[in-house]
């Protein structure tokens, strides 16, 4: 199946509290252990059950079977429909498509998230890590599209659906931003950040 992804809100400082070494272990034990499923056409949210360990939840993706290819692939169908969206949509969503799934971005259109640039300082192995001072900026532009996506099913159904790869209609396109929509409104709301382990 390739690259897998987990994806995890996180209390930050719950996770920064631990020894540096145990960080990746920590994340490991989150998304495998007692919220993990091996469902693989489960949807949405996992809690831990145990008041101790209240300090994440975990977020599978509808259509994506635990691998990563459904998200390269959204971001590879907006690269071909993005220049025939409307500014007002396609502006949010650039940013919030690069922030979480489709980085490089701006190395092919000009234009990323413009996010501050805040390495990983964890010694994990992550596809994705979205401290809490940025997800207030990224559910932001969620807000600023979310209500718009009925409006890119023409330039998808036109400039980027095809039978080849994964996303390959407009309504799975959607389903993915979506469920994006709900981890990062999630995550705002606790003032959590947001991580993606490779599995």
């Amino acid at each position: 199946m390739g690259v897998g992804i987990e994806v995890l809100i996180v209390d930050w400082p719950q996770v920064e509290a631990a020894v540096p070494g145990d960080r990746e272990r920590l994340l490991i034990d989150a998304a495998f252990g007692e919220v993990y499923s091996d469902d693989l056409f489960e949807h949405g949210w996992s809690w831990p059950a145990q008041p101790g360990d209240a300090w994440y939840g975990r977020y599978a993706f509808r259509h994506s079977l635990g691998s990563y290819k459904p998200h390269f692939w959204a971001g590879h169908r907006w690269d071909h429909m993005r220049d025939f969206v409307e500014p007002m949509v396609r502006d949010p969503l650039d940013r919030f498509n690069d922030a979480l799934f489709w980085h490089g971005l701006e190395d092919t259109t000009g234009v990323g998230s413009d996010l501050p640039e805040q390495p990983c300082t964890w010694d994990a192995d992550l596809l994705l890590w979205c401290p809490p001072e940025h997800v207030p900026l990224v559910a932001g532009w969620w807000q600023q599209a979310a209500p718009h996506l009925e409006v890119l099913r023409k330039p998808f159904t036109q400039h980027a659906a095809d039978p080849g790869g994964w996303i390959t209609t407009f309504e799975s396109f959607a389903d993915l931003l979506t469920d994006w929509g709900k981890v990062v409104t999630e995550a705002e709301r606790r003032g959590w950040g947001i991580v993606g382990l490779r599995c």
